[in-house]
């Protein structure tokens, strides 16, 4: 099978990155503002600087795609308007985007910006890529956690550009459905400032484990295979990374996209990447394997002999220069201590390097080389004082806000919903306390269910059908016929996970968004509007502030929860199962498989009744109880009924972000 070569795609977090991603023979980059992106942590680029970077790469046919792929809080809409005019008129050549909002705003108000879908936006199968080009979404970047052949499913059907990570760092939780960081101190992942929860070590009955580090990407074997595919873009990750990282990686796979015979050669290259130890993923099958028990970064060169005052000796039969950078390896704690290789002496394979470590080293601790200096780029980007002045379309932000606004109509009634994750919560519910009660099974419940039994027939009307946030390109069909067939039932309304699960549901039903659809900005509450969904559920994250801030006001909050921190497809070694785990502040989580999806919770649940008063004195009337995470206890739903009845707060909980704010 024939294919065109792929485009390569380098990460570019700073300038220097920038000019080795086109030394290295990248084909097109990608790089964010200093605003709006989900590597806020990155140097990044102001306006000024992006616009003579868009100059600089197509001199060079390189093309520039701009990173808009976080989620926009309801007051960042002028800012978003704002840079989505700029990038209109920069003429980018894609913008990445995440939030339902960001495209609703451009596709409306700036149709000429080409569109991708971050992999943020959790595409992982054939209908999620289809409902995007649908949308004039031209490219979709996939999930990570993709088998090889549901991959060759996808690209056979794929109505749109493709994009594959084919190299780098790897979270462990899909990516846009993590809320640890978020979780742990308001920083969320969404907003492109994660603490790296999966990167931490955690407590286990006196234990300590990296329990969701996982190891680098590395996809040079399988680079073939997505070339027969057709994959369009072939993605490096690493705009945290150096500029010697972005060279050392690019050239090593424009060396084996453009002479397969030297793959052997683009595989040492990549030896020197400075990350973690490698794994195939998914695609390649190498699952099992794929978590590291060292979370931190660094190629393993030697051991350290001798440990002096003022100086340390390592022997190394790796030749290392003036400026490289290594990393100490302690075999007693996880402490990071760097050293630069400057004005050190070499004899045979014994270095001997300026460092006070004395009493921080000792004998046989690992040596790790973390930074290599190939060459020297550049980080002077050009004269912004010259730049010519872009001509922008003229706006008017106060009408663009104005249009987002939805009617609810007169007819809003109160309602209180309930969601329940299993069967057995059915005998321990009154129907008739709830307005909407959300079945949110697994797929060996859904095998069983009978929609004739006479409490399915009975409150059929009040009965809601969820379908999950992940569905293989396998499982299409089986959500599809159950859709159907429980439509047929008489079970007329369906809560979707993601906005292109609307194409698995048969003509006629009503259809409601979860809060994995994100809405935290009226622009994404007006695009489900125009999508017709009947209600939507505000994010789990979400902040109190945010939420008083929007006009759209008829969403579903949620008032009680467990919120599903990490959501994998990989699996865990818990080593003290159905016990409680701990991070480095004790605050305790546990593990749930549930339809091979390894799920992490907090140990205690958000509960936010007592803001109940406030928020229907501001025009929320609409709310969820979610059971879906808890474990069954006795009388835990009357107890919690109660609990929301009087607006009380509930002990132990959360509040999670709605005081402190989503950062």
């Amino acid at each position: 099978m024939l294919s065109q070569k792929p485009e390569l795609l380098a990460p570019v977090g700073n300038v220097e990155s920038f000019y080795a991603a086109l030394n290295a023979g990248a084909d097109a980059v990608f790089l964010g503002l200093q605003e709006l992106n989900a590597r806020g942590r990155a140097s990044n680029f102001t306006k000024p600087m992006l616009q003579l970077a868009v100059k600089k790469a197509h001199e060079k046919q390189v093309k520039v795609y701009v990173t808009l792929n976080i989620l926009i809080k309801n007051r960042e809409l002028d800012q978003l308007i704002d840079v989505l005019s700029f990038l209109n008129a920069l003429k980018v050549d894609g913008v990445i985007i995440q939030d339902w909002g960001t495209y609703y705003i451009a596709r409306k108000f700036f149709p000429q910006l080409p569109l991708h879908a971050s992999t943020q936006m959790g595409n992982h199968n054939s209908v999620g890529v289809n409902f995007g080009a649908s949308k004039g979404i031209v490219r979709t970047v996939l999930a990570r956690e993709l088998t090889m052949p549901e991959l060759e499913k996808i690209a056979r059907q794929s109505k749109a550009e493709l994009e594959v990570f084919i190299h780098g760092a790897l979270c462990y939780s899909f990516s846009g459905m993590c809320l640890f960081s978020s979780f742990a101190g308001g920083q969320g992942a969404n907003r492109g400032i994660c603490k790296q929860s999966c990167r931490r070590i955690y407590q286990d009955g006196g234990e300590q484990h990296a329990y969701f580090s996982l190891k680098d990407n590395q996809q040079i074997q399988n680079l073939q295979k997505l070339i027969a595919l057709g994959i369009h873009s072939l993605k490096v990750e690493g705009r945290m990374k150096s500029a010697d990282y972005v060279f050392q990686v690019c050239k090593a796979y424009r060396t084996a996209i453009d002479s397969p015979q030297k793959m052997e050669f683009a595989a040492q290259m990549l030896e020197l990447d400075m990350g973690r130890e490698k794994t195939a993923y998914f695609l390649g099958g190498h699952v099992s394997e794929g978590i590291t028990d060292d979370p931190s970064i660094g190629f393993l060169v030697g051991q350290v002999t001798d440990v002096e005052r003022k100086a340390i000796s390592f022997s190394s039969s790796v030749k290392l220069e003036e400026g490289y950078r290594i990393r100490i390896r302690k075999s007693t704690d996880d402490e990071q201590l760097y050293v630069k290789l400057e004005n050190y002496s070499v004899t045979g394979n014994m270095y001997r390097v300026p460092a006070d470590l004395s009493g921080k080293v000792t004998k046989g601790d690992d040596v790790l080389l973390v930074r290599i200096k190939t060459q020297s780029f550049s980080s002077r980007i050009g004269n912004v004082n010259a730049l010519p002045e872009l001509k922008k379309q003229p706006l008017k932000k106060q009408e663009i806000r104005k249009s987002l606004r939805v009617e609810a109509g007169k007819t809003q009634t109160p309602m209180l919903l309930v969601r329940i994750g299993s069967p057995d919560w059915l005998p321990k519910l009154r129907f008739d306390d709830y307005d909407a009660v959300i079945l949110s099974y697994k797929r060996a419940d859904w095998e069983k269910f009978d929609p004739q039994t006479v409490v399915h027939q009975q409150n059929k009307t009040k009965i809601r059908i969820e379908l999950p946030k992940f569905i293989s390109e396998n499982h299409l069909d089986f959500y599809r016929n159950l859709a159907a067939k429980l439509a047929s039932s008489g079970f007329s309304h369906f809560f979707i996970s993601h906005l292109s699960q609307k194409a698995l549901l048969p003509q006629g039903v009503k259809m409601s968004c979860n809060e994995n659809v994100y809405v935290l900005n009226d622009a994404s509450a007006r695009m489900l509007h125009d999508e017709k969904i009947s209600e939507f559920t505000y994010p789990l994250e979400n902040d109190l502030e945010n939420l008083l801030s929007m006009q759209n006001k008829q969403g579903i909050v949620p008032l009680y929860f467990y919120p599903e921190l990490f959501y994998s497809r990989m699996p865990v070694k818990v080593s003290h199962k159905g016990s409680l785990f701990a991070d480095e502040n004790n605050k305790k989580y546990r593990v749930q498989v549930k339809d091979g999806m390894t799920i992490v919770y907090p140990s205690v649940p958000v509960a936010l009744f007592h803001y109940r008063s406030q928020l229907e004195k501001n025009g929320f009337n609409r709310f969820l109880i979610d059971y879906s995470g808890e474990v069954i206890t006795a009388n835990v739903v009357k107890r919690i009924l109660k609990k929301f009845l009087l607006a009380e707060t509930v002990l132990p909980s959360s509040n999670f972000n709605f005081k402190l704010g989503l950062k």
